[in-house]
């Protein structure tokens, strides 16, 4: 019996909650992404990525130039940066300094995208085995996990043609209305599928990819809808804000909006473990544990086997409620 009021009505929402068919799932992805440090993993995923940015678009600007095709450049160029609502409103052919490519710019570029891209999908590879608690001993070595970062940086490169594709097949349409719902809805399947995409190149090959794409799905709409919100942010809020904050609030608005999409793509992944495992119901309140909590901690307590000769075994005294 419960000792006081409050943990009484707590003990109650506990009780919905592990009942509901919505509520029990959602919880138990909530939880599941407080037991693997979601936040410090978005973190790093934010750190990584943006120094990554910059050296990403001074190559990708400086490539486009030496092709020399000035409509290509515009509308891959315009592509990029629409996917970064800060950024791109700073940066791109319209703003007071538009970057531009140089030889210089590309060595530079080039030494920091060693260590910034490939920095960042190294970080995302460990987010998704941590995500899908893969012990240590099994997880790829140094070259497979090189073969990979290599690989995501395809996948990116892949997807910004996809949407400068996406882009130019809704041109010319004589509608308004009907091209913005036809971009849009071309827009969602493409942030889908490089979700999709991502997600298998991330995570450890022993994960079957038909347990992927729930977290695909929900992670390209969530990013859709941000990169929209953010947009409409950028637009119609923060056109002025530039002479009042200058560069300070643009890098923190920068870093907000990486922070907001890797929190996003660690949610979607940790859906397709809850659902993939059937990880709820979860308690709110202890003891007693759930099944599906004894089978999270013991998860967690093994991805900690870090040689073959080492085992580790996960034992839970079953308790009551006083």
């Amino acid at each position: 019996m419960a000792s006081n009021p409050v943990e009484r009505i707590l003990r109650g929402i506990d009780g919905w909650q592990q009942r509901s068919p919505v509520a029990g799932p959602a919880f138990g992805v909530v939880r599941k992404f407080g037991d693997d440090r979601g936040p410090s993993l978005a973190a790093l995923l934010t750190y990584y990525g943006f120094m990554s940015l910059f050296p990403l678009l001074l190559v990708f600007t400086t490539l486009l130039g030496f092709i020399g095709n000035a409509h290509l450049e515009q509308s891959v160029l315009g592509a990029t940066l629409h996917q970064f609502p800060v950024v791109g409103q700073q940066i791109g052919k319209g703003a007071a300094h538009p970057l531009h490519g140089s030889g210089l710019a590309l060595v530079f570029g080039l030494l920091g995208l060693v260590y910034g891209s490939l920095g960042v999908t190294q970080v995302a590879q460990r987010a998704m085995a941590d995500v899908w608690n893969v012990p240590n001993v099994v997880r790829p070595g140094f070259f497979p996990r090189l073969g990979r970062s290599l690989a995501f940086l395809l996948v990116l490169v892949v997807g910004v043609g996809l949407t400068a594709g996406a882009s130019g097949l809704t041109t010319g349409s004589g509608n308004p209305i009907a091209l913005r719902i036809l971009a849009g809805v071309l827009g969602v399947l493409v942030d889908v599928a490089i979700y999709a995409a991502a997600f298998r190149v991330l995570t450890p090959r022993q994960i079957p990819s038909k347990l992927l794409w729930p977290g695909a799905v929900l992670g390209g709409v969530a990013y859709s809808i941000l990169l929209a919100a953010g947009t409409a942010l950028v637009q119609h809020q923060l056109r002025h804000a530039e002479a009042l904050y200058g560069q300070f609030g643009f890098v923190l608005g920068l870093i907000g909006w990486l922070y907001l999409v890797a929190q996003v793509t660690i949610y979607a992944a940790e859906l397709n473990v809850v659902r993939a495992r059937h990880l709820w119901p979860r308690s709110i309140l202890q003891p007693p544990l759930t099944r599906a909590d004894e089978r999270v901690l013991g998860a967690i307590a093994r991805q900690e086997e870090r040689r073959p000769e080492q085992t580790v075994e996960v034992d839970f005294e079953r308790e009551s409620i006083d």
